[in-house]
């Protein structure tokens, strides 16, 4: 069986290739369509409650009255007053009855989570239709109440409540990565770590290349945004298993991103181990510029050739998209902005590969309407920061370090930015499916071993039953309870 050997950990060997790297690391109110009456009657319900809920609860004014500022429709209104109420009813009983010696866990201003949405979309609404001074008063009673070390919900609002306030008040830095890079390295490390994605991704992409290029005795992977190249040990360590150490087959890997110094290291790191396999292997990293309003890559896909990417005869070509397509997506480039990516598409094709690796988020960040876009992100994340919840302890800094860097960057991607200063444009499966079939690619079905490696992954790492795998048109799928999250396909 063609597999990713469980027996000498290559999830290990890459936890260690990641040890490696962090050693290295150097009011007005608003006019809301309300009649009078209604008004009146939401407005007396909440004055009704506001004196007992402040003489226990003096932390909650900035929620009342941000719901005094923005007066949801009438009958919502009700609901949210009642939910309030009861919530507040339910917290006098538990201080009445709680364990002193077992508190629970510290929560937020902001609860339940169902109020913090409410308010989130209010805010991104009035965002939307340019009422910038209510906005900027919401989203700065937002960030005055929820805590970015609350519970999920708390942290959750934190950062999309200072995503739309970078938003309203215009104060958006050059688009370039705001975190220093060691911090960006560093969250990077750590979301590998503590969450199944990248390793689901990676692993999966890794097992696909496998299956391919097992027994072949030239290989060439070409890998776009190869990062630190945390993807690589564990297929170089399966590769020197199934070969004979007195003749060892000759792997290279092309590795592109926009800073050299980066991909040189991550060269040198990979050449390492790979010298400890008593594998034949060569590294060649290439240069390829963020994206700019006038092109996606400084090499534009009509460059994409073998002779730019030096290919030989006699090689089995792989070549590894994991969260990479997205990123050539842009504003008023075609109906859809993927002029540029199905160039890039077309030139990959011609390279005649026996493996295309394609791993994305599966979510719509990409639409051109801002609501549409801030209510599919909100969905997403949500899920991303209640798995984040569920399988970690609060005090974890590996958690805040991913929350607070790294997904707080996507997030201001998406909610913050406008045009092409945006980066984060993902689509779902089926748009990507699409799209690959246009291109002449036809998918090639992950193998049943993969699955069983996958859930392999989560069981041995990754124990939480809110992590779930599914298997749809010959792809993966994983996600947290029912919402999927990342997918995978191979294509040929």
């Amino acid at each position: 069986m063609n597999c990713l050997s469980w027996g000498s950990c290559p999830v290990k060997e890459a936890a260690a290739f990641a040890d490696v790297l962090l050693k290295q690391s150097d009011a007005k109110p608003t006019n809301l369509s309300l009649s009078s009456t209604a008004t009146a009657t939401a407005t007396a319900l909440l004055s009704s409650t506001l004196h007992q809920v402040l003489l226990l609860y003096p932390s909650r004014l900035p929620l009342l009255l941000l719901l005094l500022l923005l007066p949801p429709p009438a009958e919502e209104a009700l609901d949210m007053l009642s939910s309030l109420k009861s919530h507040e009813e339910g917290d006098q009983e538990h201080h009445r009855h709680s364990n002193p010696l077992h508190p629970n866990p510290q929560h937020g201003q902001i609860s339940p989570s169902a109020h913090a949405r409410q308010l989130l979309l209010s805010c991104a609404e009035l965002a939307h239709r340019g009422d910038i001074p209510a906005a900027q008063r919401t989203a700065s009673l937002l960030l005055a109440t929820a805590s970015p070390y609350g519970d999920s919900t708390d942290r959750l609002v934190h950062q999309f409540a200072r995503a739309l306030s970078l938003r309203v008040e215009r104060l958006l830095p050059p688009v370039v990565d705001a975190a220093p890079p060691e911090a960006l390295q560093s969250s990077y490390l750590s979301f590998n770590q503590v969450t199944p994605f990248l390793r689901f991704a990676h692993l999966t992409a890794n097992q696909a290349i496998l299956e391919v290029v097992d027994g072949r005795r030239q290989v060439h992977i070409l890998d776009f945004d190869t990062s630190h190249g945390l993807q690589w040990p564990p297929l170089l360590q399966a590769i020197a298993e199934r070969s004979d150490p007195k003749d060892p087959p000759s792997i290279r890997i092309t590795g592109t991103g926009s800073n050299l110094e980066v991909l040189r290291r991550t060269g040198d790191r990979l050449q390492t181990f790979a010298d400890s396999l008593n594998l034949h292997f060569h590294f060649h990293p290439l240069l390829l510029l963020p994206s700019t309003s006038s092109n996606p890559l400084s090499s534009s896909s009509a460059d994409l050739t073998s002779s730019s990417f030096q290919l030989h005869p006699g090689e089995t070509l792989a070549v590894n998209c994991v969260l990479f397509l997205h990123k050539l997506l842009k504003d008023g480039d075609g109906s859809d902005g993927s002029h540029d990516l199905r160039a890039f598409l077309q030139a990959v094709r011609a390279m005649n590969p026996a493996v295309v690796t394609v791993a994305e988020r599966e979510a719509s960040h990409n639409s051109p309407i801002f609501l549409q876009r801030f209510t599919e992100a909100l969905d997403y994340y949500t899920a991303v920061f209640e798995s984040l919840e569920a399988t970690l302890p609060p005090t974890s800094r590996e958690r805040v370090a991913v929350e607070q860097v790294w997904l707080s960057k996507e997030i201001e991607d998406v909610v913050s930015r406008e045009g092409n200063g945006r980066r984060e444009r993902h689509e779902r499966f089926e748009w990507w499916e699409a799209l690959m079939r246009r291109a002449g690619f036809t998918n090639l079905p992950l193998s049943p071993f993969a699955l069983s490696q996958a859930r392999l992954l989560l069981r041995l790492h990754y124990p939480s039953e809110g992590y779930q795998l599914q298997m749809v048109r010959d792809s993966f799928f994983l996600g947290w309870q029912k919402k999927s999250l990342f997918s995978v396909s191979s294509w040929h």
